[in-house]
């Protein structure tokens, strides 16, 4: 039978509370900083394909390629990499 005494008891109770507000700081927190990566996101994405580009271009290149055979004896203008 419930008693006056163990619904007051229930209404004053508090122990689960703690758990409950960590949770939503957790949930608070896991939202910022989502937010904050994908704000984030474009630029960290470019960074990363200009990064990718030059050691790509650093492996193919690196070898002394590219520019074009002056047979005429002048000036190689076309601008091949040295290796």
């Amino acid at each position: 039978m419930i008693t006056r005494n163990t619904v007051s008891k229930f209404f004053k109770d508090e122990s689960g509370a703690t758990a409950i507000e960590y949770g939503l700081i957790a949930a608070l927190v896991s939202v910022a900083a989502i937010a904050a990566l994908q704000a984030m996101g474009g630029s960290l994405e470019a960074i990363f394909t200009n990064v990718s580009g030059t050691l790509d271009s650093a492996v193919t290149g690196g070898a002394g390629t590219g520019g074009t055979t002056d047979t005429t004896g002048g000036t190689d203008t076309t601008g091949g990499t040295g290796g």
